[in-house]
């Protein structure tokens, strides 16, 4: 039979999420993690990936989700200085894993081959977001962002 736990904070048989989850993350893993959602981590060897964005709002979001997480990152690892134990440390990895699961998500449905803009740009396909980028277009921003 599992046994309960109680928190401090909690009188809850089962403990929080939050509670675990900081339990079990450090902000090493955090940086890791954070880095494999911007895309700055070394790929695996088994490749992944698969999918990919239909449109030029899609593209732009992946790209300004993977900007906010180095942002983050860089803020959190500054709030984390001196202690990496304080509230406001916690709070700042808290939003680099929120930063970075958006990420993760936007990821998934690209692999599964559903852009998010869909429906939207089947009712308003004049829009820039809307726009389809050609196969040349989208070469040049893979190049751009390898140089970057």
């Amino acid at each position: 039979m599992a046994s309960l736990s109680f928190t401090a904070f909690s009188l809850s048989s089962k403990p929080s999420f939050r509670s675990v989850w900081m339990s079990k993350r450090s902000p090493r893993k955090l940086q890791s993690a954070a880095a494999t959602a911007a895309g700055t981590a070394t790929p695996s060897p088994s490749g992944g990936g698969g999918g990919g964005a239909k449109y030029k709002g899609t593209h732009m979001r992946e790209t300004k989700l993977a900007e906010m997480i180095e942002k983050k990152v860089i803020e959190a690892k500054e709030i984390c200085g001196e202690d990496e134990t304080s509230d406001e440390c916690k709070v700042a990895w808290d939003e680099v894993e929120e930063v970075s699961q958006a990420k993760a998500d936007l990821r998934l449905k690209l692999q599964k081959k559903q852009d998010p803009l869909e429906f939207f740009c089947q009712d308003h396909p004049e829009t820039d977001e809307c726009a389809i980028p050609d196969e040349e277009e989208e070469e040049e921003e893979e190049e751009e962002e390898e140089e970057d």
